[in-house]
């Protein structure tokens, strides 16, 4: 990221920040999620550097949440933004949590200011929804697939931000526009927006 900015800076190229996507097992504790650490092992070697880069470019740190990889039939409206009510609950802060994309981000927030990085902003690289899984998988179909994405840029949008970062918005990008069949299970290869198929069909009609 240093070479990438030095390389843009020399060209005279300006207002492109330089960020790299982490997927949530960068995290050693999310529960409660104030306690949030980054692995203890990557920590001085890999993360400190990446949040003073992120810090002095005033670029944001990536993040891949998938609420859907933490479900259990007991948590599947809490994934998908369908709870009203508090199912989780922070001892240390006395905060509650209605929906598990926000206690994802203020687990990596946590980990964050917990460096002294917390004014650093936070870009959600990917999240998503299978639309199909294995049979009798929970909670994978197109309609639950639909209500995640909807409720997800309904929530963003919001400007509510979470328990820990109220009020702000965070830049989210949806996985993935077409589904992939090269992934190695049903429901990853299921993650696509848009029917490649039907897509091409349209566009010869058309």
């Amino acid at each position: 990221m240093e070479a990438l900015t030095s390389a843009l800076a020399l060209a005279n190229v300006t207002g492109i920040s330089i960020s790299t996507p982490h997927s949530l097992g960068i995290l050693q504790t999310s529960e409660p999620h104030s306690s949030g650490k980054f692995r203890k092992a990557y920590v001085k070697a890999i993360f400190e550097p990446i949040l003073s880069f992120h810090n002095r470019t005033k670029s944001p740190f990536m993040v891949n949440p998938y609420s859907y990889f933490g479900i259990r039939p007991e948590t599947l409206n809490y994934a998908l933004f369908n709870s009203n009510d508090a199912v989780s609950y922070d001892p240390v802060t006395k905060l509650r949590y209605t929906n598990m994309f926000d206690a994802q981000l203020d687990a990596v927030y946590s980990a964050m200011n917990r460096l002294g990085y917390g004014d650093v902003d936070i870009l959600v690289a990917e999240t998503g929804w299978p639309s199909a899984g294995e049979p009798n998988q929970t909670g994978v179909g197109l309609d639950y697939a639909a209500a995640y994405n909807r409720n997800l840029i309904k929530h963003v949008n919001s400007g509510k931000g979470t328990p820990l970062m109220p009020n702000r918005v965070f830049e989210t990008c949806i996985f993935a526009l077409f589904n992939d069949n090269l992934k190695p299970t049903v429901s990853e290869q299921n993650f696509g927006l848009l029917n490649r198929t039907l897509l091409r069909c349209t566009m010869s009609v058309s």
